[in-house]
């Protein structure tokens, strides 16, 4: 049984750090897409698409029905909405304030998460997880290179909703998958999400198509990641809860700065070096305290 239970938190937890990898690999050619004539908006248009129907076709193969209880189901709705709220904030804020500020900003929401989880009596926050996270995040900004210049206060805002939108989507799909398959889950929320945000960008206008064969590759490529990564994301909650999957998320900007540095030239300075040697080490002592639970 103990084996069960560990083997089970070692699949929760693959699936929690390669989902963090696989997002940083798709936001990374969705930036490269932005070259090609692609925006933001149109990116985050059609990137629930595949997953929509990945899940589909698995659950078909399953023979799982479908349909979600009409309760659930509404809640999925709101669940889609609050993804395009958050999606679009974060697009504002990278806009208004320096990259590295937008993205600490949105890396609160670990943080929220935990700290909503523990309100509302679902999961207990001990001194060494709340520790543990705040190290994360302080390494997480030492490792962004974060200077405190140029901020714009509607930026910060806009990041402050999007960290919030995200927290709130992890705890309310953690509570609705203890009851229900998180694919199905998952799978609403792709398809809620992709109809709001296809009207937003038809309403508006600026859904842009890429304009040379680079662009549609990477625009591809992006949306397979994007595709794992969404699925991993919620299937990890449901296997080692939302705390835990948002925590690890913090893999993802630690990954990505790793990548510039490996694969771009980009020059680290010694404060960013020790900035994801901290980010490991809390990932590591988080890992020895779930253990040890």
């Amino acid at each position: 049984m103990l084996n069960l239970i560990s083997n089970k938190r070692y699949l929760g937890l693959f699936l929690a750090l390669s989902s963090a990898a696989s997002f940083m690999i798709s936001n990374t050619f969705a930036g490269v897409s932005y070259q090609d004539g692609v925006n933001p908006l149109t990116i985050s248009a059609t990137r629930f698409i595949l997953p929509a129907i990945a899940l589909v076709i698995l659950l078909k193969i399953l023979k799982i029905d479908l349909v979600l209880p009409k309760r659930p189901g509404l809640i999925c709705i709101l669940l889609g909405v609050i993804t395009v709220i958050y999606t679009i904030a974060l697009l504002n804020a990278i806009e208004l304030l320096p990259f590295a500020i937008a993205i600490l900003i949105f890396y609160l929401f670990p943080v929220l998460t935990g700290l909503t989880l523990s309100i509302i009596g679902v999961a207990d926050t001990t001194f060494r997880t709340a520790a543990t996270t705040l190290i994360a995040f302080f390494g997480l900004a030492l490792a962004l290179g974060v200077e405190f210049t140029n901020l714009d206060g509607l930026g910060m805002i806009y990041a402050l909703v999007a960290a919030i939108g995200l927290a709130s989507v992890s705890v309310i799909s953690s509570q609705l998958m203890s009851n229900h398959d998180p694919r199905k889950i998952t799978l609403y929320i792709c398809v809620y999400t992709t109809l709001l945000m296809a009207f937003i960008s038809l309403a508006n206008g600026k859904l842009a198509l890429p304009v040379t064969f680079q662009g549609w590759t990477s625009v591809m490529i992006s949306i397979i990641f994007y595709a794992y990564a969404m699925i991993s994301f919620f299937i990890a909650i449901s296997i080692i809860g939302a705390g835990d999957t948002t925590f690890y998320s913090n893999f993802e900007p630690i990954l990505a700065v790793a990548s510039g540095f490996l694969f771009l030239g980009q020059n680290l300075v010694m404060f960013q070096y020790i900035g994801i040697l901290i980010v490991v080490v809390a990932l590591f002592l988080s890992e020895n305290k779930s253990k040890s639970n």
